[in-house]
């Protein structure tokens, strides 16, 4: 079985995907209304964090958004797109590490301070 917490390496396509899965979320909910029907909103809700922890990988911010998305008139704000852009962003910022080497230490690295 594979690893659900894993992070799929994030290409164009699959976070193309995943935007649109977020929009789509969030578009239809707003179309549905405040108050949304008798839980639709919900399913929609667990859909969409299912499928973009599939697409771009499972991360603490989805849980968050999903319960915000539970207060009947805070859900028509696109909180899922806004959740994708933040999680991309940290997930790209991320420096990478070589798959089997670990981090240098702060003694083995050259003199990289400065001091002033």
């Amino acid at each position: 079985m594979k690893n659900p917490f894993r992070v799929p390496n994030l290409t164009r396509r699959r976070i193309g995907l995943a935007y649109a899965t977020a929009i789509a979320a969030d578009g239809i909910q707003l179309l549905l209304g405040p108050l949304g029907w008798a839980f639709i909103d919900e399913f929609i809700d667990g859909v969409a964090m299912i499928l973009l922890s599939l697409l771009v990988g499972f991360h603490p911010l989805f849980l968050p958004t999903f319960i915000v998305e539970l207060v009947p008139v805070v859900d028509m704000l696109p909180t899922w797109t806004g959740c994708l852009a933040l999680v991309t962003s940290l997930r790209r910022s991320k420096p990478e590490v070589a798959p089997n080497r670990p981090p240098r230490a702060a003694s083995e690295r050259s003199s990289e301070v400065i001091d002033v």
